[in-house]
């Protein structure tokens, strides 16, 4: 028998001196009996010292040529190598009787061949093992340098353990061979295929998808990807999870409603009568530089290809809301704020503040993803309160929004929204806002034969008043001002929490009929007691926000540095407690299990500061870094239907950032640099070209610094991002993330307090943002729209008309007639 070539494992790359003398043995076994073989002794042959110990392999090999001559064991050492179930002598078997395998599975063709060529000269092979032909040279060489990565190190002598191949396992070995040389040669010879959007097979059969190339917006596929699917994932869970009509009690009554004439509201109104001057450099657009300045409570006429709006609101902006409304209704948009009186006017947190302040309400049109309102924003109505500034306010999500022609009698008007407010004397009030239409009517009907006040502003008496404490207390019981609220955002939306500035957290049912919690007052409205306190920091609680997914849990940040993660099943302790930095704003996206969060560049290191992702505990993911800033983030904002984030910080730059799919860990994102964008930058500039030889400016006031200097606000061209890396928004937004510098010794005039994404279909896209200079802008992400969003509000606004088509057609309709009103 001619005598084969075995094929050698990795262990066996040199040969050692039992297979030489085994090899001999077998050539001299040919043309003798096995009684001659006794007598002729191998003779040792002197080869290099084999570096460690000898493998289990190489030691039964040599059990096996020495006990060539002994009859009695050669048929149990075959019956051993063809598959028997008792383990040689000196292994270690397993429960099933079969020793323990390596992990090299080359070894087990070796030793098969081995074993044909020594039982080839003394018994006859079964019928079923027959020989096998000799692999080629490319195949061992790619099995081998596949099997390298994935055996375990030969110094572990719990994996150096041998067994004896039986037929099954050889079979199985060739078929995964010949698959895996298969796949090889087949992704070596389609790179091009591979490389497109077909999904790519791997080794256990399961496609793997591709996001390759770029989306028709000029983003990258996989930096699109989660943008995507995030509206039907929206519009699903809000199916779920919200109302179309709730608290029906609580409707807007004209007898609630005064309006102040024009010396009345004087004492209200903010102080500045003008905006500072500014200007607009759109990219792409020559502007002839012209300066602005607006009047209070006035705007600027839309521009008509990049659809942006300004307005000027009389003082710095430091709350924020959108009305919600329903899906596909085409509503106008309302956008709630809060301003001081005056520029330089400030509020410490550890003392309670009263005195005069203005809600405004402001429309901004019909707004669509696509397209801008015609019509210039304008201040729909105010409300004049009493209770000092605004820290926070919250819209009810769903199910306080009705159509304006709903027909109501008198003296109630159909409803806008409910509006919860949080004021600095510690008080929330609750207000049930009217459509202005209505309120419109009703103005014309008070003031008969009087001249009408230029702007709408009214006195309001509240359905609602939340108070910390107990019925038994009588008073407040001191946890001092409200700077966050939160609305459950699961219908029927009954509960509201809020953090104070002791630590404390409190949570209201507003349905409630207990005479423990619900308390009615002389005048119609009801003061309110929470059924739930728990101390959740040490300092104040500056945000609070609550799962929009699951209601059972709530994630709360205060000023002692900590972002704590509460189960409201057992608020004794939180489920997830972080120690970072001193957070700002927190923003819980829908999907996700976790919240973005700005920050305080106080307590940041050195690179970190900016705005991150952070996983609630239940993932165990690491935090993902969004985005750096080098300044204070002072507001931030999610939008559901987009999977973006928005953030608006003390350098006077309002900054947008794709989210990847934060269900997987953010460990594997790719491109985080490439998810960020500029959608505007605020610079303060000299008026006058004397001017730009002095250094940075130095006033420390309002009026000092309006004096000599305007405002430059950079807007980007948000329509496409085709070569944005390239373009110079984004190169200095890059270049300032590096080498910009803080003035932090003067008034920042440019600096953006607060921003919000619309949180409606119809509007979606929208973003507003305002700060100290009084200036409020909004911007539409055109770029970030997709066509699955269009599509899907296409079928909204079909399904909306179809259900309240007669009642938008007759006004006489009543709203119980189309299922607006339902039984509480």
């Amino acid at each position: 028998m001619p005598r084969r070539k075995p094929v050698r494992s990795r262990k066996a790359k040199r040969r050692p001196p039992a297979l030489k003398c085994l090899a001999q043995a077998e050539t001299e076994g040919h043309g003798e009996t096995a009684g001659t073989s006794e007598n002729v002794p191998t003779p040792p042959m002197k080869m290099p010292k084999k570096r460690g110990r000898k493998s289990k392999a190489e030691l039964l090999l040599l059990k096996l040529s020495q006990g060539l001559d002994c009859q009695a064991a050669e048929p149990i050492c075959v019956k051993k190598m063809l598959g028997g179930n008792e383990a040689p002598d000196g292994l270690e078997a397993t429960p099933t009787g079969r020793p323990k395998r390596r992990a090299a599975k080359v070894a087990l063709l070796y030793l098969q061949e081995l074993a044909e060529e020594l039982t080839s000269v003394y018994h006859p092979l079964p019928p079923n093992v027959g020989p096998q032909e000799p692999e080629s040279d490319s195949s061992r060489k790619k099995r081998r340098s596949r099997r390298r990565k994935e055996e375990p190190d030969d110094d572990d002598p719990s994996q150096d353990v041998d067994f004896v191949p039986s037929e099954e396992v050889l079979l199985q070995a060739e078929e995964e061979e010949e698959s895996d040389i298969l796949l090889s040669e087949v992704s070596e010879s389609e790179p091009d295929a591979v490389r497109g959007h077909t999904p790519r097979m791997s080794s256990a059969g399961k496609a793997k998808p591709q996001c390759r190339g770029l989306a028709p917006n000029g983003f990258h596929n996989s930096i699109m990807a989660p943008v995507w699917k995030c509206p039907s994932v929206t519009h699903s869970l809000r199916d779920q999870h919200y109302s179309s009509w709730e608290f029906p009690d609580w409707l807007p009554s004209m007898c609630k409603w005064t309006f102040l004439s024009e010396s009345e509201c004087a004492q209200y109104l903010p102080g500045e009568m003008k905006s500072p001057l500014f200007s607009i450099q759109r990219e792409g657009i020559e502007e002839d530089g012209v300066l602005y300045r607006i009047n209070r409570f006035n705007s600027l006429q839309p521009h008509e290809e990049r659809l942006d709006v300004s307005f000027f609101v009389g003082g710095p902006v430091w709350a924020m809301e959108w009305c919600p409304c329903p899906e596909g209704s085409a509503a106008p948009q309302y956008v709630a704020l809060y301003c001081n009186k005056d520029m330089d006017e400030k509020h410490s947190l550890a003392e309670l503040h009263t005195g005069p302040a203005l809600l405004q309400f402001w429309a901004l049109g019909t707004l669509q993803p696509g397209t801008g309102s015609a019509t210039k924003a304008r201040l729909a109505y105010a409300i004049a309160t009493d209770h000092g500034c605004i820290w926070d306010m919250k819209f009810c999500p769903s199910g306080a929004w009705e159509l304006p022609s709903t027909c109501r009698k008198p003296p109630q008007m159909s409803r806008l929204g409910l509006l919860a407010v949080a004021f600095s004397d510690g008080k929330v009030l609750l207000y049930s806002l009217p459509h202005p239409e209505g309120l419109l009517v009703h103005k014309r009907a008070q003031v008969k034969g009087g001249p009408f006040p230029k702007h709408i502003i009214c006195k309001v008496q509240c359905v609602a008043t939340l108070q910390v404490g107990s019925i038994q207390a009588g008073n407040s019981s001191g946890c001092g001002q409200c700077f966050s609220l939160s609305w459950m955002p699961s219908k029927p939306h009954p509960y509201l929490a809020a953090g104070f500035y002791d630590g404390t957290v409190a949570i209201w049912n507003l349905p409630t009929k207990s005479l423990l919690q619900c308390v009615r007052q002389p005048d119609g409205s009801l003061k309110l007691y929470p059924f739930r306190c728990f101390l959740a920091h040490d300092h104040a609680v500056r945000s609070i926000e609550w799962c929009k997914v699951n209601s059972n849990f709530l994630v709360t940040a205060g000023n002692d540095r900590k972002i704590k993660f509460w189960d409201l099943r057992r608020v004794y302790e939180p489920i997830n407690s972080i120690k970072r930095f001193l957070t700002t704003e927190i923003t819980w996206l829908l999907p996700y299990n976790g919240v973005t969060v700005a920050q305080d560049n106080c307590y940041a290191s050195y690179g970190l500061c900016g705005i991150h992702y952070i996983d609630a505990g239940y993932l165990g993911f690491k935090a993902y870094f969004v985005a750096p800033r080098k300044g204070t983030v002072w507001s931030i904002s999610s939008s559901d239907w987009l999977n973006a984030v928005v953030a608006g910080d003390i350098t006077g730059e309002l900054l947008a950032a794709v989210l990847p799919d934060l269900a997987v860990n953010p460990l594997n994102v790719k491109r985080p640099s490439e998810r960020r964008f500029p959608i505007y930058k605020a610079d303060v500039l000299p008026c006058s070209s004397a001017g730009e030889a002095k250094l940075r400016p130095k006033a420390r006031t309002y009026s000092e610094m309006v004096k000599e200097h305007y405002l430059c606000f950079r807007d980007t061209d948000l329509r496409s991002f085709r070569n944005f890396f390239s373009r110079e928004p984004m190169r200095r937004m890059q270049e300032q993330e590096v080498k910009s510098e803080l003035s932090l010794d003067r008034m920042q005039l440019e600096s953006i307090h607060k921003v919000r994404f619309s949180p409606n279909l119809d509007s979606h896209g929208w973003l507003v943002s305002g700060g100290q200079s009084g200036i409020v802008r909004a911007h539409c992400l055109v770029g970030l729209t997709s066509p699955v969003g269009h599509k899907l509000l296409q079928e909204c606004r079909a399904q909306f008309s179809t259900t309240f088509g007669d009642q938008q057609a007759s006004p006489s309709a009543s709203p119980s007639q189309h299922g607006l009103l339902q039984e509480p």
